[in-house]
């Protein structure tokens, strides 16, 4: 009996997980990952937990019990960073993060012994790095993804610069954050416990405004000032690190300072490129074969392997080489422009500019959308029968592939629709 209690505790929170546009595929990996960081108890009272943020009396009712135990819970639950907790207008909410962007790399964050870290890095490369199903449903379903990509701001152009808008700017994220924390690199943590981390800086990773509020709380972030933060972009740069960043123009809560070898994101980019796993910024690099001399410092600093080394075609010196590019599997970071000593690469503008939600709520709504798990949103409680009975209508509508198609066009992400998520976020404030 006990073993199927704690079996049906966490499923029900992996069930739970996968409510979220960005889920966990179930596993025997998974499962064990989960029980190094929640309790038979604590997965049970998760799983039943909204995925809109929620006070600790609506957590009470939902689990039935009196108001102080369940505060006490979910402050525990906090104080590990497995919940989020946000000051709004007074008063105490909570959040269930996913496991990405959340709980998972959250573990990572600070060198702790409370969970045996070793042992979690271990899972973690398993799950994320070898089976790969968690990565391929993270990054390659549907059209708006996780994060984008910042733009190498030192190799801006003037011409260039103007064109930048402030939310395409790490530096702009990092002077307009309410709060600002750094902490470990989740990806370099888990790699050093495998024995495959490289020498880049651990202790870079920024997390802003709401989340980072919490993380710098308890302790899984440091907080910094603009000053310092500002400075750790600059450490950022000049050890060639990709910013990578949430998926929003407002109130960004992440931006991970990626290498190549190490970092999830770069690592799906490669490997799953045809599915466009990561968005890019909005340049292009722009090759002049004339003054190329293939000398391939643009190929050995690219986190994607979008540049090689292709025949200069050049009939006086045939086995002269000039640097080729894959434009599709690029991501505009601009890398490859500061390797170049020869400035034989610029960036250029794209001819159309990648569209970027508005806010976290705009981007789960759209990524829910194409991943037929509106309903999820919709009908958000999942102790109540009725919600669950409209869940699984709304699910089946949504699986039909007109209406599918049509609710994932460009419409959802227009200004209409960003002015409604505007307005619905200031009524409820």
């Amino acid at each position: 009996m006990a073993h199927h209690t704690l079996k049906s505790g966490y499923t029900s929170l992996v069930d739970r997980l996968n409510l979220f546009p960005q889920g966990a595929p179930p596993s025997k990996l998974l499962d064990k990952i989960l029980t190094l960081l929640f309790s038979e108890k604590e997965a049970r009272l998760v799983s039943l937990l909204p995925i809109k943020p929620f006070t600790a009396a609506k957590a009470a009712r939902i689990w039935k019990m009196r108001l102080p135990e369940a505060q006490n819970i979910l402050d525990k639950l906090s104080s590990r960073a497995i919940l989020v907790d946000i000051d709004h207008n007074g008063e105490t909410e909570y959040v269930l993060p996913p496991p990405m962007a959340g709980f998972f790399e959250f573990s990572m964050m600070r060198i702790r012994s409370d969970v045996d870290q070793k042992v979690l890095g271990e899972l973690f490369y398993e799950y994320l790095n070898v089976e790969e199903d968690f990565i391929k449903n993270l990054f390659t379903l549907g059209e708006t993804q996780l994060g984008r990509v910042f733009v190498h701001e030192p190799v801006l152009s003037n011409e260039n610069a103007i064109h930048v808008l402030d939310y395409e700017r790490a530096s702009e994220v990092i002077r307009k954050a309410t709060h600002m924390g750094v902490g470990t690199c989740y990806c370099r943590h888990k790699m050093l416990h495998v024995d495959r981390a490289c020498d880049n800086p651990l202790d870079i990773c920024m997390t802003f405004n709401t989340t980072g509020a919490s993380l710098i709380k308890h302790g899984f972030a440091r907080q910094v000032d603009v000053a310092e933060g500002i400075d750790l972009l600059d450490q950022a740069y000049e050890s060639n690190l990709v910013q990578f960043g949430e998926n929003v123009r407002n109130r960004v809560n992440f931006i991970c300072n990626c290498c190549g070898c190490c970092c999830e994101a770069m690592i799906a980019a490669r490997r799953f490129a045809i599915f466009n796993p990561v968005h890019t910024s909005n340049f292009i690099p722009a090759i002049n074969e004339h003054s190329c001399t293939g000398c391939g410092k643009c190929v050995i600093i690219c986190p994607v392997e979008a540049m090689t080394l292709v025949s200069a075609n050049d009939p006086k010196k045939p086995k002269r080489k000039t640097a080729g590019l894959n434009e599709n599997i690029c991501l505009g970071c601009g890398l490859c422009v500061r390797a170049c000593e020869e400035d034989s690469l610029e960036l250029h503008s794209l001819p159309e500019r990648v569209i970027t939600p508005l806010n976290g709520t705009h981007k789960a709504v759209v990524m829910a959308i194409e991943r037929g798990k509106l309903q999820h949103l919709i009908f958000d409680n999942k102790v109540l029968f009725s919600h669950r009975a409209l869940a699984a209508v709304m699910g089946v509508i949504l699986k039909l592939p007109p209406i599918k198609q049509i609710m994932a066009t460009q419409q959802v992400k227009s200004r209409y629709f960003e002015a409604l998520i505007a307005y619905s976020e200031r009524r409820l404030t």
